[in-house]
């Protein structure tokens, strides 16, 4: 597995990490033997990158990939993060005073069963806090070694210029794909102008681009796409067009559309380091497979004109979580 080192650091991460949020929280029911047979598959693969959060099923992800990774922790670089507080927890949504960070972080680690987080991101930016309090309060945690470098996740492009300001940051974390392409303007540029490693997470679309998803009343119970607008009746029926440019690069290269839109998000920028997620190790497979695809550029340009920015029916969160993203 090729490897490609983190912004402003001396880590080094597999080129395709693991998005460990739907093992533990919103896409189904949890399968936690299911979900430590494929973390440890990925190690077995050369996938070295796990990605987490505390809010993630209210800590339990974390715990998960404590107890699987704990008898060769060695073989990891772990990311979780910090402020994005559930209001079922009692919390004010989104929290990034400085006593708070370092009481996350504490919890954390606890929970991962570690005594240093890899990659430590600020989740979400607190409106009410300004950044460089909170990353001075990130930087007390690497200076305490409990941290090894900074994140953030969902920030504006002037946030991440005053952050990066107070301490280089080393990965931008937010959602890119095919059907979300916001970042292309602004924030992957910056990202590269200073040296950050850009992070996509989704870059499956939530499992839309995979093609497998057809039926709006699908959804579990348990399953939160069920409630995001891309997914619902009257957004999915026009979404499932867009898939028909993906399905004939997929023919005409022998892959699944899954794979495919992986490629198309390695084909940008050097320093992208995409997370797709899944609890699946036949999943985890095929997303890892995707590395072998090499898109030509005017592959690469034809699927992108088929999904111009905004060709999307549906925001890609609901009003009250976009309202905590691009701050």
């Amino acid at each position: 597995m090729r490897q490609r080192k983190l912004g402003h650091s001396d880590i080094s991460v597999s080129e395709i990490g693991l998005g460990c949020m739907g093992m533990s929280a919103a896409y189904g029911e949890r399968d936690n033997e299911a979900s430590a047979a494929t973390i440890l598959r990925a190690r077995d693969l050369g996938v070295n990158f796990l990605d987490s959060a505390d809010a993630y099923g209210f800590g339990t992800n974390e715990s998960l990939i404590g107890n699987t990774v704990k008898d060769c922790r060695q073989d990891f670089v772990i990311a979780t993060k910090f402020g994005n507080v559930p209001p079922a927890k009692g919390g004010p949504g989104v929290n990034g005073r400085p006593d708070y960070v370092q009481e996350a972080c504490e919890d954390s680690l606890s929970r991962l069963g570690i005594d240093t987080i890899d990659l430590y991101y600020q989740h979400r930016v607190d409106p009410d806090v300004p950044i460089e309090e909170t990353i001075g309060a990130m930087v007390r945690l690497k200076e305490q070694g409990k941290i090894r470098t900074l994140g953030l996740s969902e920030a504006a492009p002037e946030t991440i210029r005053r952050a990066h300001a107070e301490h280089p940051i080393s990965a931008l974390q937010t959602e890119y794909s095919l059907w979300t392409r916001d970042t292309e303007e602004e924030v992957q540029p910056l990202c590269e102008e200073l040296g950050i490693s850009f992070v996509p997470y989704a870059p499956l679309g939530r499992g839309f681009l995979t093609g497998t998803i057809t039926d709006p009343d699908g959804f579990s119970e348990s399953d939160r796409r069920g409630a995001h607008p891309r997914f619902m009746a009257e957004n999915m029926e026009k979404n499932l067009g867009l898939l028909e440019a993906i399905k004939a690069v997929a023919a005409d290269k022998g892959a699944t559309t899954a794979q495919i839109a992986i490629a198309w998000v390695m084909a940008h920028r050097g320093n992208i380091v995409p997370i797709p997620g899944t609890k699946k190790v036949k999943y985890l497979e095929e997303n890892v497979a995707s590395l072998e695809i090499t898109l030509s550029d005017d592959e690469v340009k034809s699927l992108a004109d088929a999904f111009p920015q905004g060709a999307a029916s549906g925001e890609r969160y609901d009003p009250p979580q976009l309202k905590k993203v691009w701050l």
